[in-house]
């Protein structure tokens, strides 16, 4: 399929890289020092180059992973000149109990300072209010595939 992206979406571990390096044209959720270092690396001896956003943890919330907002300039900073990583986008997921809005207006001003063109935000609920704050990729697996069953569920 010559026309499609495969984008990596979810928790990457840094033993993975190589087979996300791989298997990716975009992978997502790149928010720590030692992944950066694994997927330069694996980039390096595989000559692929997928793109990659960060994850920004713009509700600061402990059981998400993302870089925190006031450390996302730095670690951009240092996914590109340090790691020479091709840094193309950013990619966020507002707390459930929070009105998104002002997460994709913070999201779009981080991209903008360090001239990211892309923002993933936004999903099945609020995919509308993402695009009106400058989403260009959205997750609407729900939307599509519908509620996800839950263990015991038929």
């Amino acid at each position: 399929y010559e026309h499609i992206q495969l984008h990596m979406v979810g928790a990457l571990q840094s033993n993975k890289s190589k087979l996300a390096v791989m298997c990716f044209d975009v992978i997502e959720t790149l928010d720590r020092p030692n992944l950066a270092r694994e997927l330069s690396k694996h980039m390096d001896t595989q000559g692929r180059r997928p793109e990659c956003f960060v994850q920004v943890n713009t509700g600061e919330e402990r059981q998400k992973a993302g870089v925190l907002p006031k450390d996302a300039d730095r670690f951009i900073k240092s996914c590109r000149e340090e790691f020479n990583l091709p840094v193309t986008g950013l990619m966020c997921i507002p707390p459930v109990a929070e009105e998104p809005s002002p997460h994709f207006v913070f999201l779009a001003q981080i991209a903008h300072r360090n001239g990211l063109k892309n923002l993933s935000m936004g999903m099945s609920s609020d995919y509308l209010v993402a695009a009106r704050f400058g989403a260009t990729h959205v997750r609407v697996g729900t939307a599509i595939f519908g509620k996800r069953r839950q263990d015991g569920e038929t």
